[in-house]
């Protein structure tokens, strides 16, 4: 007779969404059971953070007791949720395929603020009872209030609801799994790649008793061994930080294009300054010791760093390195200045898009105080772009991440193709994102400023050098050599090309911005 399971599961409509997702997958291999619904410690005691429980595992401990005292023959968890250390008989036989680990924020309509990164008003409070979340979250914007935030899914959403919170941090998973509509609230995607998630964020573990070598065969049917090989990684770098629930530290790692890519970030408690490091291998052999090393807390940093564009006191970057006590030196080479005081305002009658390679473009195109007769869409090249259309009381509807214009064309080129689109920007541009769209898409280059030297404009002996334009590249290197001991990173692969053709090696960061030089940075 063809035995038939019990799976043990909390009762949260989420928890219970799992289970019944690994029923079905087992249904599928002709397999049957029935779920068993347990109360853990973490569904009990609701008014305290997570860091203030006792022990680890508060919402896995009693599954896991249940299990090996035979009662159930399956526990289903939320992967992140459990120890990194598994209790002696009891195995992770199966791992479910990763759901986008992505953060979401939700912002009550009245609390936006367009202008503010992450569309939070200025100083508002977010829940969140992850220390992870709060410490990026507090990196990006300094000003925000964090408050803890507990309960299932739906608890938190009405919490947010009755005005308690300003908005709310949610994993992106768990609100896809349940299908929930979130119109009534204006919506931020954080991808993983900027706030880095929990390891294991977004997989279903599947536990079951050691000795049960039936299961255990049966349940390989419905594994995904690549999502456990990934895992592996991002539970290992935590178990080797003696970290829990609590720790301030995300790791998230991935397969792209024929590369691991791993991120992590750690903070020394929820108000630290997280540092981060990003690694890109072929290979995921000694990986966990490659990111050890890094957060090794003797480990040398620099003393100085250049970088080749102005920083205010409330910058990512200087924050990133001030933290260390590195010195900056942040001036640009060169200066930019205007080259049209107005413009046609036909030329705007027909336009779909408006496309901004630098902040430079943002700035200059806004000053000329345009008027669209009709709804638009703006793209961007990068973080700082966004952050600088914000500023002008404009959302970003195309974000290019990648540090490759080629790539950020590519993706652009999707959703652009065939329509009519303003690249405002320097006088005699690049034009790398023009290059990849289609021969049936309308192109109007319009300059609106143009780059000078910066006749005050010095050479650095900094340890390393961070250098933002091909224009800063090229007006350094007219008058200035590079010393045998430093080092140097380009924003981005239009930058790296102009250092090439010097013949200088440089570092490119995951993606152009800020975030992505601190992480260059350390990472050297």
């Amino acid at each position: 007779m063809e035995r038939k399971l019990l799976i043990g599961t909390r009762g949260s409509e989420l928890a219970l969404w799992q289970a019944n997702f690994v029923k079905n997958e087992l249904k599928n291999i002709g397999v049957s059971a029935e779920l068993k619904i347990i109360k853990t410690q973490g569904d009990r005691i609701l008014n305290l953070s997570f860091d203030k429980l006792e022990g680890k595992g508060f919402f896995t401990k009693e599954l896991e007791e249940e299990l090996m005292a035979g009662t159930i023959d399956i526990a289903v968890h939320s992967h992140k949720d459990l120890p990194t250390e598994q209790p002696p008989g009891l195995i992770i036989a199966a791992v479910s395929e990763r759901e986008d680990p992505a953060e979401l924020l939700l912002i009550l309509k009245d609390c936006v603020d367009v202008h503010q990164r992450l569309s939070v008003k200025y100083g508002g409070m977010v829940g969140t009872s992850s220390n992870r979340r709060k410490a990026q979250l507090l990196a990006i914007r300094p000003d925000l209030e964090i408050d803890d935030l507990r309960g299932n899914v739906n608890t938190r959403i009405q919490k947010l609801r009755d005005v308690r919170y300003h908005a709310i941090m949610l994993a992106k998973a768990g609100v896809k799994r349940l299908g929930l509509d979130l119109s009534e609230f204006m919506v931020e995607e954080l991808p993983p790649t900027e706030l880095i998630p929990a390891p294991a964020q977004g997989v279903l573990a599947i536990q079951i008793r050691e000795n049960d070598a039936w299961l255990y065969e049966k349940l390989q049917l419905i594994n995904h061994p690549d999502v456990a090989e990934q895992l592996a990684i991002e539970r290992t770098i935590l178990k080797s930080f003696g970290g829990g629930c609590h720790l301030p530290l995300g790791c998230y790692c991935r397969k792209h294009e024929g590369n691991y890519q791993v991120f992590t970030s750690l903070a020394e408690d929820e108000e630290d300054f997280p540092d981060r490091y990003f690694l890109e291998t072929p290979t995921l052999d000694g990986v966990v010791e490659k990111v050890l090393s890094k957060f090794q807390k003797d480990r040398k940093l620099p003393k100085r760093v250049f970088i080749s564009r102005e920083l205010n006191n409330q910058s990512y970057f200087r924050r990133a390195l001030e933290k260390h006590n590195i010195e900056i030196e942040a001036h640009s080479m060169i200066r930019t200045v205007p080259i049209i005081n107005r413009f046609d305002s036909h030329i705007l009658q027909h336009v779909d898009w408006v496309f901004f390679s630098s902040k430079n473009a943002v700035e200059y195109f806004f000053r000329l105080e345009p008027v669209f007769p009709h709804e638009v869409k703006f793209g961007v090249m990068g973080a700082g772009s966004e952050d600088m259309l914000r500023k002008y009381g404009h959302f970003a509807a195309f974000v290019g991440q990648s540090n490759d214009s080629a790539d950020v064309a590519r993706e652009f080129a999707k959703l652009a193709n065939g329509s009519n689109i303003l690249f405002p920007g320097a006088l005699n541009p690049m034009r790398s994102i023009q290059r990849g769209l289609s021969a049936d898409t309308t192109i109007v280059d319009l300059p609106v400023y143009e780059t000078v030297d910066d006749e005050d404009a010095s050479a650095s002996s900094a340890d390393i050098l961070v250098f933002t334009s091909p224009s800063n590249v090229e007006k350094y290197f007219e008058g200035y050599l590079l010393d045998s001991n430093q080092q140097v990173i380009a924003i981005g692969k239009s930058t790296g090309n102009k250092l090439a053709e010097l013949g200088i090696k440089y570092t490119l960061p995951f993606s152009p911005d800020e975030i992505g030089l601190a992480e260059a940075v350390f990472g050297l």
